[in-house]
């Protein structure tokens, strides 16, 4: 079958080059500042310093000596600032030239943080062209005296997208009470989003329900992680905080953003950049099979894939997932095949598990046929509860049968544990709104 949503995966448009961190990617609605900070790589960064900010579309200004790249994409990673004026081995003139890059572009609507110590950030993104508001941003929301605005900028949820922090293994020598989540946990895992809202319309997910709104750039896909990691910073101390994993499972479908996702996965796994091991990268795709064999093509990184299938066959995958309908499963698998031939990495397979729907002994028989043609691991995740949507949450016992089926079968199979349900943090329910978001 034709992969007609292939169609819908999103490249820099003509002459764009992913190197090259000024120019546009397709974005819809949103429009995105130009340059960002994380969307360098030390050779543009120095070409820009070289060239005196030429091709950012501003005036162009005295030019830098080239070694300030490394000096400045240190204090970023490194040191966790992200304020020109406190880069203290700059010359007071080149902290000022860095005023024509964006360093943080949004602001934090709401944080919330569950019992489990998930921890949730609704960040609103500017308009490219908007002024920088309230100077420097730092990730925490300033007093507001209108609940429809913040820094004096009207809500939209049409430009706000939510990105979450995950702990886990609790390393209890390093003081379970001392309020320091980064010294509490061993892992760190940043869940963040590609898109605003979601093209895919998944029937059970609540980030596809207003849509899709725009794309994301490879700089705010980066600058997720990096607000996360600041909420693990130890008090005062900037850049201490520390992401172990990332997976693309927030709102959006990654590959529909491929040229983004891409080059922010780079910037995430580079020394110079995140340092975060390419293997605790995790791009979750819904199934586009094209897409799938241009990554295994293009990403030279061992990257982990994991193919959102929550269904065991066409039949019940179509009823819960439009785009389904542009393809099979069968040319899921073949697509899935030659990634693993290309990389050597193992698919997972997420599957969602709906109360009557797909979580019935006969589904796990019909789903451990699928994951052994593919030698694929296996994620159960039980269905996370969305208000106004028709599905229900399967009893324990019935998530155990089904895993057992698997588990007989030769399936290595795993019950994700549902994280930060209490601050609707858990999977399937980060949401687009099309109201104004509340403030907490």
């Amino acid at each position: 079958m034709a992969d007609a949503a292939a169609s819908l995966v999103c490249e820099p448009s003509a002459g764009d080059r992913a190197d090259v961190p000024w120019r546009s990617y397709p974005a819809g609605r949103v429009r995105h500042p130009s340059p960002h900070i994380f969307e360098f790589t030390p050779e543009s960064l120095g070409d820009w310093c070289e060239s005196g900010g030429k091709g950012t579309g501003g005036e162009r200004g005295c030019a830098m000596p080239r070694f300030r790249a490394k000096q400045i994409l240190d204090w970023v990673y490194a040191k966790g600032i992200t304020d020109p004026s406190a880069m203290t081995n700059l010359s007071k003139a080149d902290r000022t030239r860095l005023s024509s890059i964006t360093f943080l572009s949004g602001f934090v609507v709401r944080e919330q943080r569950a019992s489990d110590d998930t921890r949730k950030l609704l960040i609103q993104w500017h308009e490219a062209q908007s002024a920088k508001v309230g100077g420097r941003q730092t990730g925490v929301a300033l007093p507001m005296l209108n609940a429809n605005e913040i820094h004096g900028v009207p809500l939209d949820a049409r430009r706000q997208t939510e990105c979450v922090m995950i702990p886990a293994d609790r390393d209890e020598a390093g003081g379970a009470d001392n309020g320091a989540v980064s010294t509490v946990y061993k892992r760190r895992t940043a869940c963040i989003s590609s898109q605003v809202g979601c093209p895919v319309g998944c029937r059970f997910c609540a980030s596809g329900l207003g849509g899709l709104d725009g794309n994301l750039s490879p700089g705010r896909i980066v600058e997720q992680v990096y607000r996360l990691a600041r909420l693990l910073d130890s008090p005062g101390e900037p850049g201490t905080g520390r992401i172990t994993n990332v997976v693309f499972m927030g709102m959006g479908e990654p590959l529909s953003n491929f040229a983004a996702v891409t080059h922010a996965v780079r910037t995430l796994a580079a020394p110079w950049g995140m340092g975060i091991s390419a293997r605790k990268i995790t791009i979750s795709t819904v199934g586009l099979p094209k897409a799938i064999e241009r990554l295994a093509n293009e990403l030279d990184l061992p990257v982990t894939l994991a193919l959102s299938l929550h269904a065991p066959n066409d039949a019940i995958r179509r009823e819960l997932i439009p785009w389904a309908e542009y393809t099979t499963i069968a040319d899921l698998l073949d697509a899935c095949w030659l990634w693993f031939n290309k990389t050597g990495r193992e698919i997972t397979l997420e599957y969602i598990l709906l109360r009557g729907v797909n979580d019935r002994p006969e589904h796990a028989r019909e789903l451990a046929r699928v994951a052994k043609s593919l030698r694929a691991n296996v994620n159960l995740i039980r269905y996370n509860e969305v208000g106004g949507l028709p599905f229900g949450r399967p009893e324990d016992d019935d998530v155990l049968t089904f895993q057992s089926v698997l588990r007989q079968a030769g399936v290595n199979s795993h019950i994700r544990a549902s994280r930060g349900r209490d601050i609707a943090a858990a999977c399937g329910q980060l949401r687009h709104e099309k109201a104004p978001a509340p403030i907490a």
